[in-house]
């Protein structure tokens, strides 16, 4: 099992939920139900939490990692992901806040304190900037990420499918091998 605790601090994994073999889960983490962690994902859950809700999906080789607490910042920066949200391969996360819905395109990466309000979606290869808010409903793209526009119903639509899909192909996972 790729789960290892951090000064006695174990991952909680909840129901149905599919960490490949190669994912390596650390310390303080909560993955929620039907949610699944791919191949050399890394959640390093260390000198602060990291939350993930249910039927999220944390796609191949994603860095997830945290801010530790200080004087200066009592809370420091966890890493909160929402329900229903797709993250996409090699992304990295960073102590920050993403909502329900939303979707990060491959190889983006999220800085500290950036906040993602539900039904994003982040283009491939986006840089998101240190303490930046989002907003909702809207298409962000580049490095630093700027709206580009509101997105239409089929895409807000595909924030669900996204998830959903990886929920099926976790099931099939999960399934015993005939």
């Amino acid at each position: 099992m790729p789960l290892s605790p951090y000064l006695g601090t174990y991952p909680i994994i909840k129901k149905r939920v599919f960490l490949h073999d190669s994912a390596q889960v650390i310390g303080n983490v909560q993955i929620g139900d039907d949610s699944s962690i791919w191949c050399n994902a890394v959640l390093r859950g260390d000198v602060n939490r990291i939350v993930i809700g249910h039927c999220s999906n944390v796609q191949d080789l994603t860095m997830c990692h945290v801010s530790h607490k200080s004087a200066d910042k009592p809370e420091g920066s966890p890493l909160l992901i929402g329900d229903y949200v797709t993250i996409g391969h090699s992304v990295i996360l960073h102590g920050c806040t993403i909502g329900n819905e939303c979707l990060i395109g491959m190889g983006s990466i999220i800085m500290d304190d950036v906040v993602i309000p539900d039904r994003v979606m982040v283009a491939a290869g986006s840089l998101v900037s240190p303490g930046k808010t989002l907003e909702s409903g809207m298409l962000y793209v580049g490095r630093p990420a700027v709206a580009v526009r509101p997105l239409n119903d089929k895409e807000l639509a595909f924030l669900r499918y996204s998830a959903e899909h990886y929920m099926r192909v976790k099931n099939n996972y999960l399934k015993p091998q005939e």
